[in-house]
């Protein structure tokens, strides 16, 4: 097993691992936009290696891109396939090649996650772990229900709260996370019980009440989500402890055990929790409100953008779909509240960056004329 760690390690090993294909490389997209990755990906369609890409229906803001890069796959002889509409998200993130080596990451197919983000990816040739991953992604690819059948591999909304729960459950004496957000109730109520039965729990990242320590990375952006017990076993994965990435989107992570993978991974952590500031005070800080005419300009905009009620029956019909038994109405307020946050958050950005450039080209014009 070896362990790919973001910025550090780059693009490098994914391009060197498609370069290497004989047979075939299935590779499912997110996001993307690695100009180095899609001409390693033509090269080994040119040479004939069977390319097939399963690529997300949508993402935040990114239908066209993902439509234009399906095109032009296609155009290149690669095989393209969709995934279905059944979930809130497709978010995991994973190549295999040749049907031997699986590459499960945390991070996308970005300039973003890989140059400018702390995130973390594996590569390994587990004949059980890539097994596992070939099914689920036929599965995906062909719209089929996915069956897990190895407790190691957690998939969202399948087998990924269950899994994570127990592990999160087994820890002893410390859990180190990675995480942008942890906001699940029930998986915040088991934190806080390890931490009263004396587990040191600390996470990188943000948390949703609760009195888990936590710090903000504030060197570079997090883009992780991992978990490691007790210095022995870690999770790597797509799913962040949220209900929405447990219970509605597909996500993709690993448990495992590896001495050499995880001292990394803890090392790595240590360093980033020492220059790490505190989330509190930095949010305190960075936490600056537009005002005046900006900012109801802005919510206007977003109010006229962001349509709620569509989310929230995508919401409630991938947890009708995916099996969770009977639904509460506080389970799907959680999810659907979590869905609308993150769309809420991309609408905002989108209309802020309209602003901007209005403001700056009347700026420029009033200059102009003066």
């Amino acid at each position: 097993m070896k362990l790919l760690i973001q910025p550090a390690d780059g693009i490098d090993r994914l391009v060197k691992g498609i370069a290497k294909a004989k047979e075939s490389v299935q590779i499912v997209i997110f996001r993307f936009d690695r100009g180095e990755l899609e001409r390693a990906l033509v090269d080994a369609a040119e040479r004939g290696v069977f390319v097939h890409a399963l690529i997300a229906f949508t993402n935040r803001g990114g239908e066209q891109s993902l439509r234009r890069l399906e095109m032009h796959f296609l155009e290149k002889g690669m095989t393209v396939a969709r995934t279905a509409g059944d979930l809130v998200r497709y978010h995991g993130k994973m190549m295999i090649v040749d049907r031997k080596e699986l590459y499960l990451l945390a991070f996308n197919f970005t300039h973003l996650d890989i140059d400018h983000s702390r995130s973390f990816g594996l590569i390994t040739r587990n004949p059980k772990l890539v097994q596992e991953g070939l099914r689920l992604f036929e599965a995906d690819t062909k719209r089929q229900e996915y069956v897990p059948q190895h407790e190691k591999f957690l998939v969202s909304p399948i087998n990924a709260r269950k899994r994570l729960a127990e592990f999160l459950k087994g820890a002893k004496s410390e859990l180190l996370i990675y995480d942008p957000k942890v906001s699940d109730r029930t998986m915040l109520r088991i934190l806080e019980d390890r931490r009263k039965a004396g587990v040191d729990v600390r996470l990188i990242g943000k948390v949703s009440g609760g009195r888990i320590p936590a710090r903000d990375l504030s060197s570079m952006r997090l883009h992780a989500r991992v978990i490691i017990r007790d210095r022995k076993q870690a999770f790597i994965g797509s799913q962040s402890l949220r209900s929405l990435e447990l219970d509605a989107r597909r996500e993709i992570g690993v448990i495992f055990r590896d001495a050499k993978v995880t001292a990394a991974i803890a090392r790595t952590f240590e360093e980033d929790w020492d220059a790490a500031k505190d989330s509190a005070r930095e949010t305190a800080r960075k936490l600056q409100l537009p005002a005046g005419k900006t900012a109801k300009k802005v919510a206007k905009l977003v109010s006229k953008s962001l349509a709620v009620a569509p989310i929230v029956r995508q919401v409630v019909k991938s947890m009708k779909t995916n099996g969770n038994g009977k639904i509460g109405k506080t389970d799907i307020a959680e999810i659907a509240e979590s869905a609308v946050r993150e769309a809420l958050t991309d609408t905002v950005k989108e209309v802020t960056k309209d602003v901007v450039k209005a403001a700056v080209e009347e700026a420029v014009a009033v200059e102009e004329v003066e």
